[in-house]
């Protein structure tokens, strides 16, 4: 058990470790996420277990360490690295006497925080459907059957479960309508963007890798940054002119991936991570700095999976090397890394002071070289408006 910083609303912060390779024990990204979401971590504790329990996920032992621990550093909300069944976190919340909540809805909460765009809000709110669907049975538990028929005593009517969960799920129907007319509007864009043949580049790559900062270096726009989770999460797209191929490419930003991402959000944001799965290079940018990059690397590899876009090429971006001591910078700042058994291209580069962006500028080039042609390059604007 940890006591940590400061902040606002006190949480404990709770890990259970299972065996898996990317345990995280020192709870450091449930932290961050949880500053993020404006909260205040006071504790950390975590404990290992062959497998989950089935009514508490800890045990009733560690789950009565756990409200010893919530109750001695005053924290008035619990959050859980794992995902938690319904009923596990309604019998710990029922045990606890506190909120309980998972990394999901952490995760959930963030992107309802920081999407912008009415494309964002959207996807982010069917994912919140979806997710409160399933935890129904926890929050309307305590609600007594309504009365059906006329009269003080009619007979069995429906119970308000079943109302919030009609209502829900056509509130989840209404939003996916709406996400339809979204996807379409930006398939004509990407329609238009065929025409003209341009070179499309995706950015991506784990959340706060610099993906925002590599891409306002290098179109010169003012997209929002800061040194957090998920700083930004709705799709900026410029165009890019790259001199050394005498021609503009499409530049995209995406939304940042991260470990356990709720599938939820990866359908819900379809719409938006289309760019990368029509794209035609992925720039994968790595956090050079951070120890755990290929675990991170393995993550962002698994939702490129999962939306189909494993098989766009890449071009390796670590980032940060601005942040490495001397003995761990790169020789040189162009070479080979092994990506899935697949060797793949290499670029060191520092988004913040600009070292290595000539480089990735004359990589850029040469893939878009072996392009078909694109629109005349004469005069060729650096800057475009943004799609909305």
């Amino acid at each position: 058990m940890t006591v940590v910083g400061s902040g606002t609303a006190p949480v404990l912060l709770v890990g259970v470790d299972f065996g898996t390779a990317h345990f995280d024990g020192a709870l450091e990204e449930l932290g961050l996420l949880a500053e993020t979401a404006g909260m205040r971590p006071v504790a950390r504790l975590t404990c290992k277990r062959k497998a989950p329990d089935a009514a508490l996920f800890v045990g009733s032992g560690k789950a009565d360490e756990i409200r010893t621990l919530a109750q001695m550093y005053g924290a008035t909300e619990v959050l859980f690295d794992q995902s938690l069944s319904p009923a596990q976190q309604r019998n710990l919340e029922r045990h606890l006497e506190l909120p309980v909540n998972d990394r999901t809805l952490l995760i959930l909460e963030i992107f309802a925080q920081r999407a912008r765009s009415h494309e964002g809000k959207l996807q982010v709110e069917l994912a919140r459907l979806q997710y409160l669907s399933t935890r129904l049975v926890r929050r309307w538990s305590h609600l007594e059957r309504q009365t059906g028929g006329i009269g003080a005593r009619g007979g069995p009517g429906e119970k308000q479960i079943e109302l919030d969960r009609r209502m829900i799920g056509e509130s989840i129907k209404r939003t996916r309508e709406r996400l339809v007319k979204v996807k379409r509007q930006r398939s004509t864009q990407r329609r238009q963007r065929d025409r003209r043949d341009t070179f499309k580049i995706s950015l991506v790559g784990y959340t706060n890798a610099g993906k925002s900062t590599l891409f306002n270096s290098l179109v010169k726009a003012q997209a929002y940054t800061a040194d957090q989770l998920f700083a930004t999460l709705d799709t900026t797209t410029r165009q890019l002119y790259l001199a050394g191929a005498g021609r503009s490419v499409s530049l995209s930003d995406t939304v940042g991936f991260i470990r356990d991402l709720p599938h939820g959000l990866v359908d819900a944001f379809q719409a938006t991570l289309q760019e990368a799965v029509d794209a035609d290079l992925l720039l994968h940018v790595v956090d050079a700095s951070n120890p755990a990059f290929p675990e991170q690397m393995e993550q962002v590899i698994r939702v490129l999976h999962e939306i189909g876009a494993a098989d766009v090429p890449q071009l390796l971006v670590f980032n940060k090397i601005d942040s490495l001591e001397s003995s761990n910078r790169p020789l040189g700042l162009l070479d080979v890394f092994d990506v899935d058994g697949t060797p793949t291209p290499r670029v060191f580069v520092s988004a913040r002071s600009g070292e290595g962006l000539d480089m990735l500028r004359g990589a850029l080039s040469d893939r878009a070289l072996m392009a078909p042609a694109s629109m005349p390059p004469a005069h060729a604007p650096e800057l475009a408006a943004d799609e909305p």
